[in-house]
């Protein structure tokens, strides 16, 4: 016979782990070294503890809603779930009241409401989206957008919102849904006074219309301190012809403080004639994994399994370090990337480059076109399968940018169904 004193460790362990799993889960989403395979097994796991609560019924319940109190957005995530499964009211208003009192706490509650069937939480969905609260409107918006379903007016209201934040995420969610017909107002507000907003503005106008003001906008946050400078130059180089792409990461690379974001965007053009470039930047310390990874994002080698990596180099760190003297408590940017062997990778290239179009644009060492990009959402890591997304959307105009960071038996039940579409 279970001992009564074990069942509510045993919960407390599920309720750790569920939150836990799902705070690496939320970094692994855009990993270099995860796919869809890889993903999918992490969010069984998730499952295998969402499991052990659901059993639990309102002993769980208890346990969810105290991790509440000290909650991260991990623990918002669990509570959510059986909030949302068991349909009770008042735990619903319990988590979303404290999943839209902080930034920070929100995205565990969206993801929640993305983990689940949308017809589970359409109501729930349709309810936010009207709240009187922009908080809770704010919640609602990403919750209809992970699951790229439109909510109708009261996004067109969101777009003009008091609330910054309210406004951004409905910014942002234009462009995710393929809101071809908000491309005006996205316009408009590439001047809002709020640098989410502009943000998130510009990024929209850019995929939707290929709006040259957004274009313009894009590459000022790239060239500033914003947060937003990577996704800015990321989706800037992507709706700028060749030409144009290649000028501008010319200029970033004869500043010192754009050469970074020169090998960055010389993966995101995809042009062969950067490969030599690429191979250059592969000596300096602080380039050379980024420039290994755009080096595999135009060629499609995997530097690892191909044996062109190497060891760290002598004395190198990564941040954040465990010497509570360092101020320095940012995460690596190229954490989980491969330390490129330049020797071996430039045999590589001598002996493949003949294979390579000059000139052209590559994802993953194919040209890009719709037939590659949908082979590549199968079975690309996480950072390709999002940039083949990306470029889906903006061959395909008005359709809805595919969620690669949705549960992974839910995006796989989607391939399958837009593969037998297209037989």
């Amino acid at each position: 016979m279970i001992q009564q004193s074990f069942i509510p460790r045993a919960l407390q362990q599920h309720a750790e782990d569920a939150a836990g799993l799902w705070e690496i889960r939320r970094q692994m989403a855009s990993a270099p070294h995860f796919n869809l395979a890889r993903l999918t097994r992490l969010d069984y796991r998730i499952e295998a503890h969402l499991d052990g609560l659901r059993l639990a019924g309102d002993a769980a319940w208890e346990i969810c809603e105290e991790a509440l109190e000290i909650a991260g957005a991990g623990e918002v995530f669990a509570a959510s779930i059986l909030a949302l499964e068991c349909a009770a009211e008042d735990r619903q208003k319990r988590v979303f009241g404290v999943a839209s009192a902080s930034i920070d706490l929100s995205p565990g509650a969206i993801s929640a409401l993305g983990w689940q069937p949308f017809d589970q939480v359409r109501r729930r969905i349709d309810r936010l989206v009207v709240a009187a609260e922009p908080a809770m409107r704010r919640l609602g918006v990403g919750g209809a957008a992970v699951h790229r379903r439109d909510p109708g007016r009261p996004l067109i209201d969101a777009l003009g919102a008091d609330d910054p934040a309210l406004r951004a995420r409905a910014l942002r969610a234009a462009g995710e849904l393929g809101r071809v017909d908000l491309a005006p107002v996205l316009r408009e507000r590439l001047a809002d006074e709020d640098e989410h907003c502009r943000f998130y503005a510009a990024w929209s106008a850019a995929l939707l219309a290929k709006d040259v003001n957004a274009i313009v906008a894009l590459k000022t946050i790239t060239e500033s301190d914003s947060p937003y400078r990577e996704q800015a130059l990321r989706m800037a180089l992507l709706r700028m012809d060749l030409p144009a792409a290649h000028a501008w990461r010319g200029e970033l690379a004869h500043r010192s403080d754009g050469v970074r974001s020169a090998v960055i965007g010389a993966g995101v053009i995809g042009d062969p004639e950067s490969l030599p470039w690429l191979l250059e930047q592969m000596s300096f310390p602080a380039l050379s994994r980024a420039a290994g990874e755009a080096f595999t994002m135009i060629t499609g080698v995997d530097l690892a399994a191909s044996h062109l990596d190497r060891e760290n180099p002598a004395g190198f760190e990564s941040s954040p370090n465990d010497d509570p003297e360092d101020e320095d408590v940012e995460l690596d940017p190229d954490e989980f990337l491969p330390w490129p062997k330049e020797g071996a990778v430039a045999e590589w290239l001598n002996r493949n480059l003949s294979s390579f179009q000059a000139g052209s644009r590559y994802l993953a060492g194919q040209p890009i076109n719709p037939a590659w990009l949908h082979e590549l959402l199968r079975k690309g890591n996480q950072r390709q399968r999002a940039a083949a997304a990306l470029e889906l959307s903006g061959i395909q105009s008005g359709e809805p940018i595919f969620e690669t960071r949705a549960p992974g038996f839910r995006q796989i039940q989607l391939l399958d169904a837009f593969e037998f579409y297209w037989r």
